[in-house]
């Protein structure tokens, strides 16, 4: 079952019962949190202010997905370090960072952070394989044990230079070869994927994929607010056989948060049904 919901940044500095009102009303199923709208730090999160913050999302009648942007605006951290001790700090923040997904009610983490994995000087891309392969080898035994799902999230090279393709991540999680270390999709990412048109790639990978993004790769609002037709899209993700959350994850607010939010999620709603109607009458035939 595909189920919708929104990436709370876009609600940035306002208060959680607020946005929690506002998303349910719209009609979203779910919200997905980037921590640094929590806390400069997950660890600086109680475990009284977390359950606060699982209680605030349940009792909108919204379920918690999960956190992405997981190492964005901290210090010290990176995947592809070749220092040891900083591949020991990112590894363990990965295992805080489950830890708190699972005591906010959450179950899905998106690894995307470009600035922390990109090669640092005089690291090539094979060390940087192996670096990345060292910090999840590290990490996953205890994300899984919690419950949660590391997503791998393929970037375009306009914003990173490690992981630039579906296949890029897929190779490392074949490498690592956990059951909780799993692919995340992503339309802005799609878009500059040499491996093949969106619908084609939503065809090979999404009945595989944990979790979906969904935005407007040409001016980065919602769905429905730019020139891509997300029919097509949907249909494909759809007919795979993907069953996780489309998470509403734009970068351009200049349209205001709400309508941004109402915008995406009328978009997705009508071409969820038509492609959903669609499959239904070619069963039938």
């Amino acid at each position: 079952m595909i189920r919708l919901g929104l990436c709370n940044e876009l609600f940035e500095g306002w208060e959680l019962s607020r946005t929690c009102s506002v998303v349910a009303a719209l009609g979203y199923e779910g919200l997905e949190l980037a921590p640094f709208t929590l806390a400069s730090r997950i660890t600086d999160l109680s475990i009284g202010r977390r359950q606060e913050i699982r209680r605030t999302i349940e009792e909108s009648g919204l379920a918690t997905i999960g956190l992405h942007w997981l190492l964005a605006r901290t210090e010290g951290l990176h995947l592809t370090s070749p220092d040891e001790a900083t591949r020991k700090r990112t590894a363990a923040y990965l295992i805080a960072l489950a830890e708190a997904t699972a005591e906010m009610g959450g179950s899905l983490m998106v690894l995307g952070s470009p600035k922390q994995r990109n090669l640092l000087p005089g690291v090539t891309l094979h060390q940087a394989y192996d670096y990345a392969a060292l910090v999840l080898d590290a990490a996953m035994p205890a994300i899984g044990s919690v419950g949660v799902k590391l997503c791998l999230e393929p970037l375009a090279p306009a914003e990173t230079d490690f992981i630039n393709s579906i296949a890029d991540a897929q190779t490392l999680i074949d490498r690592i070869g956990h059951p909780a270390l799993r692919l995340h999709l992503d339309v802005k990412a799609m878009s500059a994927d040499p491996g093949g048109s969106m619908t084609e790639l939503i065809a090979r990978y999404g009945r595989e994929a944990a979790h979906f993004h969904a935005q407007d790769p040409g001016d980065l609002r919602g769905p429905g607010m730019g020139e891509t037709d997300f029919g097509p899209i949907v249909r494909a993700l759809v007919a795979s056989g993907y069953q996780g959350w489309i998470s509403v994850e734009p970068f351009d607010y200049s349209m205001g948060a709400e309508r941004t939010a109402r915008e995406s999620l009328e978009c997705l709603k009508r071409e969820l049904h038509a492609a959903k109607s669609r499959t239904g009458v070619e069963r039938a035939t």
